[in-house]
């Protein structure tokens, strides 16, 4: 992978957090925990999804529209030797992303892991 590629990924990554913890109320707010214990959702991407995916096998890794609420959790654990996009998250090779919902709102972004290319993820009150 080229440096101006890792750069751009880097940038993507950067920039879909960011929107999330807006204060303007647009995105809901996200912060990054500890893997302590079970987190509410638990999302797996297997190693060869990118395999799969450069192949036009459709994967079907997390639902389309992801409602949660406020204090829960999400884990995605990438086993794929490629990074991911998951809605407002990149996902590295070979890495675990542990976040907290901490504010209400609604986010649309890109995921590769999903026939539609897209995850809505609302966060509600508690």
């Amino acid at each position: 992978m080229s440096i101006g590629r890792i750069v751009t990924l880097l940038a993507v990554a950067t920039l879909g957090v960011a929107a999330c913890t807006s204060d303007d109320g647009a995105g809901p707010g996200l912060s990054p925990v500890e893997a302590v214990g079970a987190a509410t959702y638990e999302y797996t991407i297997p190693l060869g999804a990118g395999e799969a995916l450069d192949a036009g096998t459709p994967l079907e890794i997390l639902p389309g529209e992801l409602v949660t609420k406020v204090g829960e959790t999400v884990r995605i654990v990438n086993e794929d030797d490629r990074g991911h996009n998951v809605g407002p998250w990149f996902v590295g090779a070979n890495e675990t992303m542990n976040q907290e919902f901490t504010s209400e709102g609604e986010f649309v972004g890109d995921c590769s892991v999903h026939p539609s290319g897209q995850l809505i993820l609302v966060v509600e009150a508690a």
